[in-house]
């Protein structure tokens, strides 16, 4: 499998798993409602306990494939490795770095300005109408 394969088959799992958990049920899939559900998820688990390091890197593994994917279905691009962080590109100059994402929302929290909704909405803003 390469990368981009395994990141799809880890955001497939976590529409799997966090389905009929989420008050989304069969809605919850590559969209920005359910993109919103994983970071009320986030901001949850850091509220209520604290995450071990490595727990987090799995977390953000897993749902920084579902946010690249989520991007990818909604505005185009593809996953590309760039400085050995991979990435959603939309061409050579524009991409957005999920993972990263994922991981600065567990360290930091909302409080500490880091949301994955954010980050799903300002690719529309300001990347594709760039281009545009």
């Amino acid at each position: 499998m390469t990368r981009p394969e395994i990141f799809r088959a880890n955001a497939l799992q976590v529409i799997e798993r966090y389905r009929s958990s989420s008050d989304l049920g069969q809605r919850f899939a590559f969209n920005r409602e359910s993109v919103e559900c994983v970071e009320r998820f986030i901001e949850n688990e850091r509220k209520r306990r604290q995450i071990p390091p490595d727990e987090v890197a799995k977390l953000a593994a897993l749902f920084g494939a579902y946010l690249g994917e989520a991007v990818i279905h909604n505005y185009g691009g593809h996953w590309r490795e760039h400085s050995g962080n991979w990435g959603v590109f939309f061409d050579d100059s524009n991409a957005v770095f999920p993972f990263t994402k994922v991981l600065k929302q567990f360290e930091n929290g909302l409080e500490g300005g880091d949301s994955i909704l954010s980050f799903f909405d300002i690719v529309e803003l300001v990347i594709l109408r760039q281009n545009k």
